[in-house]
């Protein structure tokens, strides 16, 4: 069977990705199309990776040096399940004084849900803000720290699992050791909160 070739080297840079993935999008399972493209499209092979990952198949026809050809394949209808990190090794980890903000994020652009990993230094914190209108669930990975609410305080400990009412107020303060926990929310572009600067508890 004879693959379609797509070429996009008239296409403007920013039309080609929207092209490319339209063409995966129409694949059926098991069939495939040969990309052709004027240079090594590395950023497409990681946006692939991203949003696709083991339901793709990036194989290379030709390496250049005028015009590189990739047959990309179509292998099932969705992404299958998979492991994106271990917690476990997230926890692990020592957290260094100057550290504050996201150490670990979920990269797919084609998703429903955020889900960040969050460092905060030894006695860092995030000052106190009302969150956005998104529920959001946390679990305490290391270390140990406060949520500080309007009607008080809630003792952070690895385990504890969270439940954030969307625009709840709350700050954070960690402890001598820092604070790490996993958030979990709907997909929704919001700025995070800036940590604040450590201090003394």
């Amino acid at each position: 069977m004879s693959d379609n070739e797509l070429d996009v080297r008239p296409l403007r840079k920013s039309d080609k990705p929207p092209a490319i993935f339209a063409a995966y999008g129409g694949l059926p399972v098991g069939r495939s199309f040969v990309l052709v493209d004027n240079h090594d499209p590395k950023h497409l092979h990681e946006e692939f990776e991203a949003d696709h990952a083991g339901s793709y198949d990036w194989q290379y026809v030709e390496k250049g040096p005028t015009a590189w050809r990739i047959r990309i394949s179509k292998l099932s209808t969705t992404p299958p399940p998979r492991v994106l990190a271990n917690t476990s090794n997230m926890a692990d980890a020592e957290v260094q004084p100057d550290e504050a903000g996201v150490v670990w994020k979920l990269e797919s652009r084609e998703r429903d849900l955020d889900s960040t990993v969050v460092a905060l230094a030894p006695n860092g914190g995030i000052d106190a803000h009302r969150g956005a209108k998104v529920d959001v669930l946390i679990h305490v990975l290391s270390g140990s720290g406060q949520l500080i609410t309007e009607l008080g305080d809630i003792d952070l400990t690895p385990g504890v699992l969270l439940w954030l009412p969307r625009r709840s107020r709350r700050q954070f303060a960690a402890g001598r050791h820092g604070l790490r926990y996993l958030t979990v929310h709907q997909k929704r572009r919001i700025l995070s909160p800036t940590p604040a600067v450590p201090q003394a508890f």
